[in-house]
């Protein structure tokens, strides 16, 4: 039977694809951003969110301080691409969420699988005119170009059929036309750049709505989408060795190292209730992300947590920017 050998959970934030120098690039854009997440549920505007909160992080955005902490999250990329080269996996399946990347609101399905044999990125931040700092970025998410990844259509096919059968709604994605900029998206390329280390191991991609309403899964039922995935591959015969990554989150765009605790916190003791529980509000907006993880979890199945990390980037004096944290389930 297949087995999943390996569980992951990584953060994909842009940070980690640029140096801290640029850093100030993604500040700008809490600045400007109308809608920054309160894990309450409240959408405030950075004035509000620094009037609320105060300048709680005034004192840990020197760049000596943010120099340590890229340091600190390129060592767990470091550790987390190991784990996979010494888990050999056949496939690696991607729990992530589409940024209308693929899809748009007019046709937005809560979850969908990638079943062909290859498939493109987006090349969304390849411009030629885009600033130096976007090419960075766009190189470390697989998205300067429209590259080519391996699928693996057997297993994925599998696998879709596996969770209808679990009575989950499966969108099945079988090629992706061209048009524009559509293609996969960072969620799935910073995985295969930084962590498969460029690597042709073939992915099956699952897109999971977390960020646009009104169709975002529940934690409950994302918990349950993994234990089902889970199930679905440990029934498959074949001896295929599988990894499962939760890419995303934690939470962003207000850091909230609470909710970020609770979440590890949950992942390291096995308290499956406790992730099931978290509440909408605390999942809007990149803290949305979480839910991939939550997938993740369920879906490694008995595997326990070999270890875990934690950073949270603050890049603005009210403490906007993101929680990013990095973890491995193995034997």
């Amino acid at each position: 039977m297949a087995q999943v050998v390996l569980g992951i959970g990584a953060s994909h934030t842009p940070l980690l694809t640029l140096t801290v120098e640029q850093w100030q690039h993604r500040a700008a854009a809490d600045y400007a951003n109308r809608e920054l997440n309160l894990s309450d549920g409240r959408l405030l505007t950075y004035e509000q969110v620094l009037a609320e909160l105060g300048p709680r992080s005034a004192d840990v955005i020197a760049p000596g301080i943010l120099a340590a902490k890229e340091r600190a999250c390129a060592a767990a990329l470091d550790r987390l691409a190991d784990e996979l080269v010494r888990a050999a996996p056949d496939v690696v399946v991607i729990v992530g969420d589409d940024h209308h990347e693929m899809f748009t609101s007019a046709n937005q399905p809560a979850i969908s699988i990638y079943h062909g044999a290859q498939m493109v990125t987006s090349d969304l931040f390849g411009d030629e005119g885009a600033p130096p700092w976007v090419h960075d970025m766009g190189r470390g998410y697989l998205m300067d170009a429209q590259h080519r990844l391996d699928g693996a259509p057997d297993f994925a096919l599998d696998l879709i059929r596996g969770l209808v059968d679990a009575h989950f709604d499966i969108g099945a994605c079988s090629h992706i036309e061209a048009n524009g900029h559509v293609g996969l998206g960072h969620a799935y390329g910073f995985i295969v750049q930084r962590l498969l280390r460029g690597r042709s191991v073939p992915i099956v991609p699952v897109l999971l709505n977390t960020y646009y309403g009104p169709n975002v899964p529940t934690a409950a039922r994302c918990h349950d989408l993994g234990q089902a995935i889970h199930r679905t591959i440990e029934a498959m015969p074949g001896d295929q060795r599988v990894a499962v990554v939760g890419s995303g989150g934690l939470s962003h765009f207000v850091v909230d190292e609470d909710l970020d605790q609770r979440v590890l916190g949950a992942i390291r003791s096995g308290d499956h209730a406790a992730l099931r529980s978290i509440p909408r509000g605390a999942l809007n907006s990149g803290s949305s992300e979480i839910l991939n993880w939550i997938v993740a979890a369920g879906a490694v199945g008995p595997l326990p947590l070999a270890w875990s990390e934690y950073q949270p980037l603050f890049r603005t004096p009210a403490g906007t920017g993101v929680g990013a944290g990095f973890a491995a389930w193995r034997l």
